[in-house]
């Protein structure tokens, strides 16, 4: 009986650099898209389609829908939320990435007073067919 190795095929045609200057991009894009077209519209549009973030609570949610809907809550829609990695790493083949850093979230009451919410956020980032990062958890 014949016996038939598959080998997972890396492409290393870019350097651990160069992608993750890749990374950096989409990040400061996604930050960007947060205020120019909301909350719910950048968590949606950077979501892989089997993306989870886990939120209050330990609270999972899963798919683009489903955090675009979490992200259309009345919490959101006066937020602004600003983030910074602190560190970018990239697996051997390239398509695989995660970052961590500090975030911090402000988020206005209905009676105008802002509320501040600090931490350290960490995001695992996929390379999609089009070459374009989304991310897979928040």
């Amino acid at each position: 009986m014949p016996v038939v190795l598959l080998f997972a095929a890396c492409d290393h045609s870019k350097n651990k650099e160069e992608i993750k200057k890749e990374i950096l991009k989409a990040e400061k894009a996604f930050e960007r898209m947060t205020r120019e077209k909301g909350i719910a519209e950048a968590f949606y549009y950077f979501a892989d389609e089997d993306a989870v973030i886990k939120r209050e609570n330990d609270t999972l949610i899963s798919g683009k829908e489903g955090i675009k809907t979490y992200y259309e809550s009345k919490n959101y829609k006066n937020a602004v939320v600003n983030w910074t990695p602190d560190l970018i790493q990239v697996s051997d083949c390239g398509d695989l990435g995660y970052t961590y850093g500090k975030y911090i979230w402000k988020i206005m009451s209905d009676n105008g007073d802002t509320v501040e919410f600090k931490g350290v956020f960490h995001t695992v980032w996929k390379r999609q067919d089009d070459n374009s990062w989304k991310y897979v958890w928040d």
